[in-house]
């Protein structure tokens, strides 16, 4: 997640002779900004580098882990048999329309009446596009017409905000100490002030005018802004429509943020070809090459 912008500020910050210890899974998707940090100091081969192969998020027979390592080495899934409670599962959904009415009643409804989930605070859905029918906006109307649709609403940004309702914050805030990435509960709505208090975490916040644009609703969000979080179960929408985006290391990504359950809905064309593209987009920061003329690093 951090492109080469922020670990020239990280590294212009410390003191002389600091260790400085990088954690992160190189096979994630990578940074957003320039660069690719992490892989580049890894192929390098000037550093000393330890892979962790021990399991603690999820039991280490859990099909999440099992899964995460298959579709690294391009291997097809391990689902279970149906009925089956176990804590990866596949539905087929070819229609993207057909697929949106099952991850809304999967998070309405099935999912916390077998498993005992909040359907807001519990599961989060990711979609590898905002845009499309499966896409990150649709996918959030739809979720908020059957989860939370009444009550008094603060409009912004063709986004509607009601008490009850899952956010996003979209912007780091480092006055009011909330972060790019961090989920929130919306508990009170002020639609004549404009004016809603939400809670990140057990930390209310008020948030009014403009800083009203750095929310976004959150019963569903990207896969790349859901990097660096976890959450207890993970539904996520896989359609073809999603063509450009299906890679690798986008379902890799997506399925690794789930500690308890994760919930597949859409075609096996899209799977098979997410799991097949292990293209990785050259990044040219040169990081590599200018490692590669130093000496040797040390931990």
């Amino acid at each position: 997640m951090v492109d080469l912008t922020l670990m020239a500020a990280i590294l212009r910050s410390l003191a002389p002779h600091t260790h400085l210890v990088l954690v992160g899974d190189v096979d994630q998707l990578p940074s957003v900004g320039a660069g690719d940090v992490l892989r580049d100091i890894i192929r390098s081969e000037r550093f000393r580098v330890v892979t962790l192969n021990e399991i603690f998020r999820q039991d280490a027979e859990s099909l999440i882990v099992a899964n995460a390592h298959r579709i690294l080495a391009g291997g097809d899934l391990s689902l279970p048999d149906k009925g089956d409670d176990a804590d990866f599962h596949f539905i087929v959904r070819d229609n993207p329309a057909g697929a949106v009415g099952t991850i809304v009643d999967l998070v309405a409804d099935r999912l916390p009446a077998r498993f005992g989930l909040d359907p807001v605070r519990d599961i989060v859905v990711l979609s590898p596009m905002h845009k499309g029918d499966t896409g990150v906006k649709k996918l959030n109307e739809a979720l908020q017409q059957r989860l939370n649709p009444h009550g008094p609403a603060v409009e912004r940004g063709g986004a509607v905000f009601r008490a009850g309702d899952r956010v996003l914050q979209t912007a780091n805030d480092y006055d009011r100490e909330i972060f790019n990435g961090d989920l929130g509960v919306i508990v009170h709505a002020d639609p004549a002030e404009r004016r809603l208090v939400v809670d990140f975490d057990g930390r209310r916040v008020t948030v009014e005018g403009a800083e009203l644009g750095d929310l976004a609703p959150a019963y569903a969000i990207s896969v790349h802004k859901s990097q660096g979080s976890e959450y207890p179960a993970v539904v996520i929408a896989l359609s073809t429509y999603h063509f450009v985006m299906l890679k690798r290391n986008l379902l890799y990504t997506a399925i690794t943020r789930a500690k308890k359950l994760v919930v597949i809905v859409g075609s096996r064309r899209a799977l098979e070809r997410a799991i097949a593209n292990n293209e990785v987009g050259r990044r040219y920061g040169l990081l590599r090459e200018r490692l590669a003329r130093t000496g040797r690093g040390a931990l």
